[in-house]
């Protein structure tokens, strides 16, 4: 039975609420996504028969090993201009044997702002002959291509795309690298950067982001603290985020190469680390009153939970519910939840991501 938008969002409505019950949270708001065309990145397989070439997903079978070939003509959920420009790809890999020659595998990257990339995966070395069929092809289709095979990596034009979000009223530049991680769903990521700047609402203080990644929610954060600490242990997201304070002119955030773990251990004093000294970084020197974090699927840790309670305000995205309960279970011990927010990031799918405002008790 096909299941309608609101009806799979409303299951992930009840979920939330029965869930997180126990911590007596406000109500729950929610912010859905469009039906379609909401994803910004699309993976493929390219499939090769006698006669044809076409895009491809895989159906596992219920014992979970037989593989089932599906031909992707189109994808419905991806950007529609994804959707215009998987034909027209197709199209000249098909009409250009040194372009189609092994490939195997074809990644978009699309954005808001009209910039695409596109990764084109082989099996085979690649070439000064690729590389000049892939620069017309680039030309031709007005994209970004990025060409891999195992230990290869050949660049056309830029390995990023330039996104542009529109933030209560604000245009934010990001740079988004090719296998880096950026938010999929441009539209809802969008309604998160405004839910967490009003979650962020009458700081005096600072701001201490651990897991800033490229500076997504960085950057329209900065306009409601004093200055800010963000933390990011991957040198390419400290990269784009340090680029993306720059395109973006803001001068009251530093970047500390540290993860959240190595950032408890030196604000705390347990360790010193010259990273901070080579970024001059001096921590001591900040008068945090908000931490803001979005960590990974397994949540955080209990010396970073520990960290977390000492602080006035705590805003926290979630992309796993489970994790989420779990650690509350220690941050309502100090703090009341005044804010719970769904973001359907992820449509027709069992993901849910999720957004809470912990104020000191």
């Amino acid at each position: 039975m096909t299941v309608s938008y609101q009806q799979q969002l409303q299951e992930k409505v009840e979920r939330i609420t029965t869930q997180f019950a126990s911590f007596n949270p406000p109500t729950l708001e929610v912010f859905q996504s469009p039906e379609q065309h909401f994803r910004m990145r699309a993976e493929f397989r390219l499939w090769h028969t006698e006669d044809d070439l076409f895009y491809a997903m895989f159906e596992r079978a219920e014992d979970g090993k037989q593989k089932t070939v599906i031909r992707i003509d189109e994808f419905p959920i991806a950007d529609q201009s994804i959707n215009d420009l998987m034909p027209r790809l197709l199209e000249e890999l098909k009409a250009v044997p040194i372009l189609s020659q092994r490939i195997f595998e074809a990644d978009f990257l699309a954005t808001l702002s009209g910039e695409m990339l596109v990764t084109l995966i082989y099996h085979r070395r690649l070439d000064s002959e690729w590389e000049a069929a892939a620069k017309t092809l680039a030309e031709k289709l007005n994209i970004k291509i990025m060409g891999r095979s195992r230990g290869q990596k050949v660049i056309v034009g830029d390995d990023y795309v330039v996104e542009q979000l529109n933030v209560h009223g604000r245009i934010f530049k990001y740079k988004q690298i090719e296998s880096s991680f950026t938010q999929p769903n441009a539209q809802v990521c969008k309604h998160m950067l405004e839910w967490a700047c009003d979650a962020a609402q009458n700081s005096q203080k600072d701001l201490l982001e651990l897991y800033c990644g490229n500076g997504n929610f960085t950057l329209p954060l900065s306009l409601k603290f004093n200055r800010v600490l963000a933390t990011e242990l991957a040198k390419s997201s400290v990269y784009a985020a340090q680029w993306n304070i720059e395109q973006n002119q803001i001068e009251n955030i530093q970047v500390a190469r540290l993860s959240a773990e190595e950032f408890t251990q030196a604000y705390e004093g347990e360790r010193e680390f010259r990273r901070l000294h080579e970024a001059n970084i001096d921590i001591q020197s900040y008068q945090f009153d908000t931490i803001f974090v979005d960590p990974p699927r397994a949540g955080i840790d209990d010396a970073t939970l520990a960290l977390m309670q000492g602080f006035e305000r705590i805003i926290y995205i979630s992309c796993n519910p489970d994790t989420l309960h779990d650690n509350l279970k220690t941050l309502t011990q100090t703090h009341r939840i005044s804010k719970l927010a769904l973001f359907d990031q992820f449509p027709f799918t069992h993901h849910i991501e999720s957004g809470v405002l912990l104020e000191k008790i």
